[in-house]
């Protein structure tokens, strides 16, 4: 029997107006009813996912939730911090550098807010998602030893897919890279993953990785995916995601998430 479903945001439990639609609002319900954890996982900042915390009602002192990519792992109401992993300002100047080199724009994450030296659209449209303000700042003003949560290399598609192509193999054995979206590159402390938070979560939950299902749609949810007990991708997944899951359910436009919980949690 499932426990614990670990379920991605955008592009997996959204549609693609940002809206949870109502057959998967019920199922989830049904699930908790059943004594199922139904826990969010996402690389959006703890900002942008309170709003859907509240419409699951999942604010309880029972309830958690993964923000950053498993960054930091938490309680939703009393805000424990159960897991955090992040980075340092030296970890920003270094990418930054890379990033002017290979020619693509970059944000990241401070306890000020999303902060970026030079405004693109893309970092426009990750303060639209989750509701935050974006600060243009130089970042000579940012200490070697301050807190950053995570940064983001963000450009066309295009432009970031030849960039990767350029990113120095030592970067991929000091941070965790994954690809979120087709225009966002994320660069976490080597120990955050989703795959590491959910982990993290279960053992403090004593859960076993059997009874758990992680549903998600991109590079950035690979690992939770090879993790679970049953991995699902969605049906607008990227191949490789697909390609590791156990199972593909219908895309975020039909309710992939909300038959995969009637299919594996609810029948039986």
């Amino acid at each position: 029997m499932y426990k614990l479903i670990a379920v991605d945001m955008d592009g997996t439990l959204l549609k693609e107006d940002k809206t949870i639609s109502d057959t998967t609002k019920k199922a989830i319900s049904n699930a908790q009813q059943k004594g199922v954890k139904v826990v969010l996982a996402s690389g959006r900042p703890i900002e942008g996912l309170t709003k859907y915390l509240e419409e699951l009602d999942l604010l309880s002192e029972e309830d958690y939730v993964l923000s950053f990519n498993g960054s930091i792992v938490q309680n939703t109401k009393t805000k424990q911090v159960i897991r955090k992993h992040i980075l340092k300002g030296e970890d920003l100047f270094e990418l930054y550098k890379i990033a002017r080199q290979i020619g693509v724009n970059i944000h990241a994450f401070s306890n000020e807010g999303c902060i970026t030296p030079k405004m693109s659209k893309y970092s426009e449209l990750e303060g639209t998602i989750n509701g935050i303000p974006v600060i243009e700042m130089d970042y000579k003003m940012v200490d070697q030893s301050e807190d950053i949560i995570k940064i983001m290399m963000v450009d066309e598609p295009e432009v970031l897919e030849e960039a990767i192509k350029k990113l120095p193999e030592y970067l991929y054995q000091k941070y965790t890279v994954v690809r979120s979206a087709p225009y966002f590159l994320e660069f976490l402390n080597k120990r955050s993953s989703k795959g590491v938070g959910i982990k993290a979560l279960s053992d403090h939950l004593g859960i076993k990785k059997e009874q758990i299902i992680c549903i998600g749609d991109a590079g950035n949810d690979l690992d939770m995916i090879k993790f679970a007990g049953l991995g699902v991708a969605m049906g607008n997944a990227f191949e490789e995601v697909k390609a590791a899951a156990d199972y593909i359910t219908k895309n975020n436009q039909e309710d992939g998430v909300a038959h995969v919980i009637r299919k594996f949690v609810l029948a039986g």
